[in-house]
């Protein structure tokens, strides 16, 4: 009689991804699991996909804003916004048409600004380091537009891209990204030349660590992540074996590096209230703020873990207005 077993389940992230334990992986529809809710679009923003990746078929997608808005300098030239989605390295998607897609167009609008959001491979059929990767894939690509100037192929940043005002930011795991990409740009690892960047924005940031922190300990009620999901997405993304205190869940982890002598941009963090992670997002602000780095943290009593990406209301208009003031007066 034969010992083999079928492949079962080890991981099953709400039906929608599946970990079998030979290392496969079923997908499921993530569309059908959370379809996307009816928004308007906003009037005179306009986007298209692009590749960036030809070997891997990874896109970007770019938004411009209303011609009658895009002043930008005052010679029709806007910041660069990049944009990375969350879903803790396991879901999402960089075109999907939810409110995600209308932060984005409104981002677009009313900075203004050339809104660039990236497609990055997906765990667990690509563990990081594999998103941090195609993420230095894309800012390479983005180094060729700069440097390409009018000549480049993507006619709405030849035209209109100001890349010496760059900024990166993401949700969640694409806060992560983004953490992680400003570190290697700081640190020479990444040559943006001539582009430049000028900043980057943190929203609702996927940190972990072994060690509990207290808003994990003894977490708020009605959140939208909680801590079990939390590590089971950390499980599921990180490289086979690894804890939540490898250098890219756990920034100040041992291993990870030392960010003082990296020379980081401002950067903006937002840490909602009502967030299993908000003390690891405030603490990283703390230790960056401790370090000299310029850090302006925009707390958000009573909202949820990337509430940006879940519903629109006054809140998502008050982050509008602190990116905004962020984005013009960083430069």
């Amino acid at each position: 009689m034969s010992g083999d077993t079928a492949p079962h389940v080890v991981e099953d992230l709400f039906g929608i991804v599946q970990l079998l334990s030979d290392g496969s992986v079923v997908r499921g529809d993530e569309a059908a699991h959370t379809p996307p809710a009816p928004f308007p679009d906003v009037p005179g923003v306009q986007w298209k996909d692009a590749v960036y990746d030809s070997t891997r078929g990874l896109k970007v997608r770019v938004y411009r804003p209303p011609v009658s808005t895009a002043a930008g300098d005052g010679q029709g030239k806007l910041p660069v916004l990049v944009h990375f989605h969350g879903g803790g390295y396991c879901i999402g998607s960089y075109n999907d048409l939810s409110v995600a897609h209308y932060l984005r167009q409104r981002q677009a609008a009313d900075l203004p600004a050339l809104v660039l959001s990236v497609q990055y491979r997906l765990a667990p059929e690509h563990r990081l380091p594999a998103a941090i990767d195609d993420g230095v894939t894309f800012l390479a690509w983005l180094r060729e537009q700069a440097a390409l100037g009018a000549g480049a192929p993507e006619p709405w940043l030849a035209e209109s891209a100001d890349f010496s005002r760059t900024f990166l930011s993401g949700v969640s795991a694409g806060a992560n990204l983004t953490h992680h990409l400003a570190v290697k740009v700081g640190s020479g690892q990444i040559e943006l030349a001539p582009a430049r960047l000028a900043g980057y924005i943190l929203l609702s940031a996927y940190f972990g660590g072994v060690e509990r922190v207290a808003s994990e300990s003894d977490p708020p009620d009605d959140v939208s992540l909680t801590v079990e999901m939390s590590d089971q997405l950390w499980r599921m993304a990180l490289p086979v074996g690894a804890t939540r205190d490898h250098p890219l869940a756990n920034p100040f982890a041992p291993g990870s590096p030392d960010l003082g002598p990296v020379a980081l941009p401002p950067a903006l963090v937002e840490a909602p209230g009502r967030d299993v992670l908000r003390d690891r997002v405030l603490g990283y602000a703390k230790r960056l703020k401790e370090m000299g780095k310029a850090v302006e943290v925009a707390e958000f009593d009573g909202q949820q873990h990337g509430f940006s990406v879940l519903r629109w209301g006054e809140p998502n208009e008050e982050l509008i207005r602190i990116l905004k003031r962020f984005v013009l007066q960083t430069k």
